[in-house]
């Protein structure tokens, strides 16, 4: 399959075998957290640092499962050019019909009786649109999940700017709820991949992605994953108190960047995102109410976050912006008053 993935000019890398996560980095990335970007490893043909590693070179495709035959396989969406829709099927509360769909509101009397999943929540977004549902495109490569949910792939046109992945039901980049973004900066598990709970297992015909239908292409760009100009910063100077302040502050969010790193522990679950949103969103209220400064609430949070999951580097940082910002709005005092 990894071949045959390259073949389709659609970069690969190793999972972990019996698993959805990437193959692990080596015991010098593990224990020496760095950037990908500066990591020797992946110009010597290594596999570490996940969809950062990957590569359409046959002779590294031969080393690494020439050696490791039972390693899973990922496709780095971006640089393939590919955005799939990741459809899940998990059993969990529906949220308030203001959350199904971020940006539109469903009116009272539209019947939501039976919905429990990203099928329906996709299959509504497509009726209110006058399409059909992605689910149910046979014209395109759809893969069955081994916990019910469902990948569908599709290609972007040749010069398209690259969508970005996204995921859970945040108000800001959703597409819908249970129904996740495989673009820029994320991978996707290929057909055909096994794991402990079961086979990746294409359904239908179609065995190649379509073309991106022109709906799904605005809904992207309307729930912010096409990507945006970056906004003008302009720094607003806080009064930083002085260091015995700052040492306080140091030993308040010391304890929450601790269990961000535990989170290294294991390659998923550990609630790594609830964990790094609980500790940044405590940094924006020490930086609001100038017991830290934010350059380095940054650089903390960073660099916890890409010890525990270095190959999550954008959903961190997402993470992080959009917790200190709302954490700002909270000064927080360590001693509990100004």
């Amino acid at each position: 399959m990894a071949r045959w993935c390259a073949a389709n000019g659609w970069p690969v890398h190793p999972l972990a075998a019996g698993r959805k996560t990437p193959a692990g980095n080596c015991p010098a990335c593990r224990e020496d957290p760095h950037r990908p970007a500066d990591c020797p490893c992946l110009p010597a043909g290594k596999w570490c640092h996940g969809f950062h590693a990957a590569t359409t070179d046959p002779e590294l495709l031969a080393a690494w499962w020439g050696v490791n035959p039972s390693f899973g396989v990922g496709v780095s969406c971006g640089p393939a050019g590919l955005v799939v829709l990741d459809i899940d099927a998990h059993s969990a509360e529906v949220p308030h019909r203001d959350r199904l769909l971020p940006g539109i509101p469903i009116h009272e009397n539209v019947n939501l009786t039976g919905l429990a999943s990203g099928f329906d929540t996709l299959a509504l977004l497509a009726a209110l649109r006058g399409a059909p549902s992605p689910a149910d495109d046979e014209a395109t490569l759809r893969v069955r999940t081994p916990s019910g949910g469902l990948h569908v792939w599709y290609r972007t046109a040749p010069g398209a700017p690259g969508y970005r992945s996204s995921v859970g039901s945040s108000p800001k980049v959703a597409l819908a709820w249970q129904v996740d973004v495989r673009a820029v900066g994320g991978y996707i598990v290929t057909p055909a991949t096994r794991t402990s709970a079961g086979t990746y297992t294409p359904v239908g015909a179609a065995r190649m992605p379509a073309l991106l239908p022109d709906w799904l292409a605005a809904e992207l760009s309307r729930t912010g994953h096409a990507p945006q100009p970056a906004p003008v910063r302009v720094p607003v100077p806080r009064p930083v108190r002085p260091a015995r302040a700052a040492s306080r502050a140091l030993r308040l969010l010391e304890p929450l960047l601790a269990e961000v790193r535990a989170c290294a522990a294991a390659a998923e679950g550990m609630a790594f995102t609830e964990k790094l949103n609980r500790a940044a969103y405590t940094a924006g209220g020490l930086v609001a109410a100038g017991h830290l400064a934010e350059p380095r609430a940054q650089d903390l949070l960073t660099d916890a976050a890409h010890a525990a999951r270095p190959h999550r580097h954008r959903h961190s940082l997402t993470v992080i912006a959009s917790a200190l910002s709302a954490g700002a709005a909270r000064p927080l005092h360590p001693e509990g008053r100004p």
